[in-house]
């Protein structure tokens, strides 16, 4: 048995929490930039399109995730949009490439992608085969699964996982709405009906485990809770958790003008979609924090201790 994990793309957020879940392995980062070996990781350059040396460390190895993607907190330029699309599906291309031409393949394939596939699906419950939605963020989604799926890997069990908002102690995602909570602002924004799909980063790595190791699912899986929330049940709860009990509405007109100045996409915010696993159901798949106020409790103490810590 192969004690080998490969990581395209895995120095940022969802790469570190992956690399603590698995420090019985040998993990190896795919990345741009070469970094200093640390215990158990050896980082190994790649860039994220062309075979090259990179591709010896898949060989009898247990598995690869690819987590590449240019991010999408940016400005919707034709050029930025461009390369979100690109980095998606070069990475996914010339890794199912590079799989066909091994003589002993990575046993899994995990790919990350994203459950923005739905667009603003209003209310409407989206599972694995729902339809899916239509705009800029599907068509990237739906250009990504299409790069997965392009190469037959018969030796390689291969899982394409729509991620929701990944909930973690230290940044990401959270950050900015304790942000806008602690400075009064925590309020819903726009609507406030726009549901919220979100995961604690415990049941995400506990999820990339499961894909690997405990089970045989393969294809699409939303790495998703079972409970999603509106965004002012979501803004409400960060509002509680920091003991906050007001926060001031952010209308759509502000947040539309707030993105232009620090570079980013109101719909980022203002959309939504409520998407849940049926796979995971069924497969009994247990999530640790399936409740938000449970999930996000248990975020902001872990923060808290790991401070006093210090």
């Amino acid at each position: 048995m192969s004690n080998k994990i490969i990581i395209a793309g895995g120095t940022g957020f969802l790469g570190s929490a992956i690399i603590k879940a698995f420090p019985d392995y040998e993990i190896v980062v795919l990345t741009r930039t070469i970094r200093k070996n640390e215990q158990n990781i050896r980082y190994v350059l790649w860039d994220a399109k062309n075979i090259g040396n990179w591709t010896k460390e898949l060989e009898g190895s247990k598995a690869i995730i690819n987590l590449v993607g240019r991010s999408v907190n940016c400005r919707y330029t034709n050029a930025n949009k461009q390369e979100i699309i690109n980095s998606r599906v070069d990475a996914a291309l010339v890794i199912g490439k590079a799989i066909g031409e091994l003589n002993k393949p990575p046993e899994v394939w995990v790919n990350a992608g994203s459950a923005a596939i739905f667009g603003n699906s209003g209310d409407e419950v989206k599972v694995e085969d729902s339809p899916t939605g239509s705009g800029f963020s599907p068509e990237v989604c739906k250009a990504w699964e299409k790069a997965f799926a392009r190469y037959d890997t018969p030796k390689t069990r291969k899982v394409f996982l729509r991620i929701g908002m990944v909930l973690q102690q230290n940044g990401g995602i959270l950050k900015p709405f304790l942000n806008m909570a602690k400075f009064g602002l925590g309020g819903k924004i726009g609507t406030g009906t726009q549901y919220m799909t979100w995961i604690h980063e415990q049941d995400f790595t506990d999820l990339i485990r499961y894909a690997i190791l405990d089970a045989e699912i393969k294809g699409i899986v939303h790495a998703a809770s079972p409970f999603p929330v509106t965004n002012k049940e979501f803004m409400k709860t960060i509002r509680q958790s920091i003991y906050i009990p007001f926060g001031l509405p952010n209308p759509a007109i502000f947040i539309k003008i707030g993105a232009v100045f620090i570079g980013t996409e109101a719909e980022l915010v203002l959309s939504g979609r409520r998407v849940i696993s049926s796979v995971l159901q069924k497969n009994g798949f247990k999530f640790k924090y399936p409740y938000l106020h449970d999930a996000v409790g248990t975020l902001l103490n872990e923060n808290k201790l790991s401070l006093s810590k210090k």
